[in-house]
Formats: structure tokens, sequence, C-alpha cells
């Protein structure tokens, strides 16, 4: 079975979908989908049974790579790691319009805790809880036994427990993430403690590109110092937007015209319990 342009349509969703919650990274997921074509074109035909089966693999085992690689970049990054925001409207520019083959696993609370996976239980756990793949099929993917398979996937899930809790309902999220927006705006301490844990935690992303908090900043009070420090600053064109990121309402924050952060939340019991702040530029949309 030949590999044809028409594939390269129906499947180009589905690759992106894996490899994006795989990197935490749309520009590097594009990059493999690409890569993963151009490879299997030239594939002769009798070594492709399914084409699905087989795209997956070779996509899945790119990104295997790409992550083993990242391992040293990660580790001397400035200040915490957050994934790439994924904002739902400027899809259309680069056309994985239907990327969001399932939208399990792809809050930003879900894709920072995947960062504490090893890359193949990354894998089986995307493979098996997101995108229900068999075991069987996981264990030729990533060339383990399905024994294996099933181990790594225990291991992977009592790892990422921690965000099991986290509220996806957009709706609810919303009107969360508007009364904060409401009482932070009033001061109104109380409300916000009503809305936010006395624990939370706020992971600030620049990157060493811009000045970020390089370490978690904890506990109510920190956290909303840090964002009032922030609003204290902003030029007289600062304003905000709710948007839809990572499939769920997100604060998007722009300053001179052009978008300056990205503020998600983690939100578990009607509570944001953390804040992730990206303010890399490299990680922000353009426009």
């Amino acid at each position: 079975m030949q590999i044809t342009k028409e594939d390269y349509h129906l499947f180009k969703p589905l690759l992106f979908s894996i490899g994006y919650r795989m990197l935490g990274s749309v520009v590097e997921a594009e990059d493999i989908v690409q890569e993963t074509f151009l490879r299997a074109y030239q594939v002769s035909e009798e070594n492709i049974k399914i084409k699905k089966a087989y795209l997956c693999k070779m996509m899945t085992n790119l990104c295997l790579d790409v992550l083993k690689s990242a391992r040293y970049r990660r580790e001397h990054y400035v200040g915490p790691w957050n994934p790439e925001p994924l904002l739902i409207e400027s899809l259309q520019a680069f056309d994985p319009s239907e990327m969001l083959v399932q939208k399990e696993g792809l809050s930003i609370a879900y894709l920072r805790m995947m960062e504490h996976l090893a890359p193949d239980e990354r894998a089986t756990l995307l493979l098996r809880e997101v995108f229900d793949f068999p075991y069987s099929e996981i264990a030729n993917i990533i060339e383990k036994k399905e024994e294996n398979c099933r181990k790594i996937f225990s291991r992977a899930k009592q790892k990422v427990s921690h965000v099991e809790g986290e509220s996806l309902n957009y709706e609810k999220n919303k009107l969360i993430i508007n009364r904060f927006i409401e009482a932070f705006q009033m001061q109104n301490t109380d409300a916000l403690l009503e809305l936010v844990s006395e624990n939370v935690t706020l992971f600030s992303d620049g990157g060493g590109k811009v000045t970020a908090a390089v370490r978690p900043i904890a506990s109510f009070s920190n956290v909303l110092a840090l964002l009032y420090g922030v609003i204290k600053k902003a030029p007289e064109d600062f304003y905000i937007e709710v948007k839809n990121v990572n499939c769920q309402p997100a604060v998007v924050i722009y300053m001179n015209g052009k978008i300056q952060s990205i503020l998600s939340f983690y939100i578990s019991n009607e509570k944001i319990v953390e804040m992730y702040i990206t303010m890399n530029p490299d990680k922000l949309p353009i426009h």
C-alpha cells in the first residue's frame, strides 16, 4: 500500500495530535508530521500493511527520538517549562484545523505532568488513554512486549494522578475565570479566596527571553502579589481577553498591540489550584 496525498489530509490531524501531546510544541509537532510523511512516501508498498498503524508508529518513534535528545535542553531551560499554548482560534493559520481528534489529554496541566514521564511512558499513556490504542498496537509502535506496555501504562498513570481531579468542563471553568478576573480587578480578597486555593502555585515561563520568576510561586498571597505587580507595570494599551486555549478558557494578555502572555489554569473542585503564565515569546502566537 502506497502512502498518498489523500492519506496526508486524512491522517495529518491524528499525527499532529500525537506529536503535540508528546512534545508540548506546535512547531516541533508540525515538523515531525512533515518528516513522517516524507519518509513514508519513500517506503515501498509491500512494507506498509496498515497505513494508520504504520504512520502512527513512525510519528511516535520520531517524537521519542526528539524527547530523548530534548532532555539536555529541558534540564538547561531557564525557569519552569510550560508547554506551548495552543490558541484554538489560530489553528486555521497553520491548518491542523481538525487536529483535535481527541480533546482529552490536551490541558496545560496534563501536558506539564507529561514532563515527569520517561519517553516510553509518555507514548504509552497517550496512545492508550487519549487515543484508545489496544496494547497489541502500542507494543508494536514502541517495540516492547504487550505485558511491558501494561506495566508502563500503570506506572505512568500513577505519576500523572495529580491532575486526575482536573475539571475539563469548559463553560463551568469559564464562569470561574470570569469571576476571578472581576474579583482581581476589584481587588476583592474575600471573593478571590472563594475561587483560588490558599495553596495555589503559579508557574511562570519566560525561558530566559523575558523577565519571569525562575521558580514556582507558591501560596495565595505570593501569587496575587506577583499578578498585581505585572498589572502595575503594564502599558496603557494593555488589555485581556478570555479565549479557548488547549480546549480550556485562558486569559490572553495583550501589550503594545500583541500577545504578551497567556495565563492558563488548573481547576479542581471549582477552585483554581495552579496557574501557568507563558511569556516566552517563542511559545506565543504572533497575531
